[in-house]
């Protein structure tokens, strides 16, 4: 069955919970009962909020944020579903976790509302105090939504025990080398490597930094562990000689430069998601895993496990793609093309602070079409409305106009391509980005889920 999704359907209840608590705040809703799929997704728009109006914010951190933020969602219902594992012992040094007491009653859903509020304001804590009252706001409204369904008695364990589980999460992140990496987004102390084909810091760039962006990152500890020890993937060696295949890389992204469509422009400024003004390419992903969510309506648990599964391999992801990039420390198109084929040449998109190889948007979409193809399936037929109402790029003269996808893969290769019609990826960085997503994503998939 396919059905199509578009900017109205956002205008029903499901969207109606955060709309109404960001605006006009909690007692306008009290009254108001939802699902437990409904509070689930509530928490991801927050999460998405949070992620797009936090300063200093970046696509490795955003990452990361999704992973445990993904996580805790997961581990706060678990135990109350008997056919489904807890995810402790199976992890990257996560031995334990809390366990509920048997002979305590809880209210699952509580425990995830609790835990969401928790773990939002830990990762977030940088987030302005009016953001964290936001938090605050939302855990209340579903709080008070939720009283006249559950026993009194239960309600305090089931708040405790969901911040229990955001807490052990939480303490268990200050470890993986990326904890409050946003203090420390460029390393100006990071000696730049010199060589034939390094990346050089860009005059047209998304940032006023000299330095790249978390070179480091690729050194933090992955959610899985056979995540950690995928092969480092190998580039083109570098030529200038005009038959290379390297040299023909960059003449590829020259010629093509030359012919963008209107439809391939706009697909370039769609998929950008600078930190600056969205919620991030892996942001732009768990929105998509949304939109799936709400047109499914799977039982709450696997709301949970596609947070999970999605944020942890999205986390995975960008630590394996920063450790390939400074593996590598390859040059983008706007450091070569102008030096070996036309020196007046300027990218249609502006470059990351960052270097090339492999595509970071290519491996995070890889990876989350891979996760929700495995929950779902590859057919699914949907309208991408996240940046419909954007002002109008007037320097590229083009419109944000919303895209309309048939299946997740779809989603993936646009994302992909987009990057090449941009002028700031070849087309290996987006091929070896396809390719590794999958392998990172089906590690993820391959965890114990369920009892068998």
């Amino acid at each position: 069955m396919s059905l199509v999704f578009g900017k109205s359907f956002f205008r029903v209840k499901y969207y109606f919970l955060l709309i109404i608590l960001l605006y006009f705040g909690c007692t306008q809703v009290e009254q108001v009962t939802y699902s437990p799929q409904e509070i689930a997704t509530a928490w991801a728009d927050m999460t998405l909020y949070l992620t797009k109006h936090t300063p200093a914010n970046s696509p490795t951190y955003a990452s990361r944020a999704l992973g445990y933020i993904g996580l805790t969602m997961y581990e706060t219902v678990v135990n109350g579903y008997p056919e489904y594992k807890s995810l402790a012992g199976q992890l990257n040094g996560l031995s334990d976790l809390p366990l509920p007491n048997p002979d305590q009653t809880y209210s699952w859903i509580l425990c995830l509302n609790a835990g969401q509020s928790a773990i939002l304001k830990s990762l977030y804590n940088q987030t302005s105090d009016a953001n964290k009252n936001k938090i605050d706001s939302l855990e209340s409204v579903i709080l008070a939504s939720l009283k006249s369904r559950h026993e009194v008695g239960n309600i305090d364990a089931s708040v405790d025990y969901g911040r229990k589980i955001a807490t052990a999460i939480f303490e268990w992140s200050k470890k993986d080398g990326g904890h409050r990496g946003y203090l420390k987004n460029f390393d100006e102390t990071y000696v730049h490597p010199e060589k034939p084909g390094s990346w050089k810091p860009p005059l047209y760039a998304q940032s006023f930094s000299h330095h790249p962006l978390h070179p480091h990152w690729g050194e933090n500890r992955t959610f899985v562990q056979k995540n950690a020890t995928i092969p480092i993937p190998e580039m083109i060696p570098y030529d200038t000689t005009p038959s290379s295949p390297y040299y023909q890389q960059f003449i590829q992204v020259y010629e093509k430069d030359k012919i963008l469509t209107q439809a391939e422009k706009e697909a370039a400024i769609w998929w950008g998601d600078d930190p600056d003004d969205t919620f991030t390419p892996g942001g732009h992903s768990y929105y998509i895993a949304t939109i799936a969510l709400r047109a499914k309506n799977p039982p709450l648990i696997k709301c949970t496990e596609t947070y999970a599964r999605l944020g942890m391999a999205l986390a995975d992801a960008f630590i394996n793609c920063w450790a390939w990039k400074y593996y590598h420390f390859s040059e983008r198109p706007n450091t070569y093309i102008p030096k070996f084929i036309d020196k007046e040449w300027v990218s249609f998109w502006p470059d990351p602070p960052f270097p090339a190889f492999p595509s970071g948007h290519a491996i995070q979409a890889s990876t989350a079409a891979t996760i929700l193809m495995d929950l779902y399936g590859n057919e699914f037929t949907f309208i991408d409305s996240a940046h419909v109402g954007r002002k109008r790029d007037e320097l590229r003269e083009v419109d944000f106009v919303a895209r309309t996808f048939n299946t997740f893969w779809e989603v993936a290769e646009e994302t992909a391509n987009s990057r090449f019609y941009g002028g700031i990826h070849t087309p290996q960085d987006n091929d070896v980005g396809l390719k590794g997503g999958q392998v990172i994503a089906g590690n993820v998939n391959e965890l114990v889920w369920k009892v068998h």
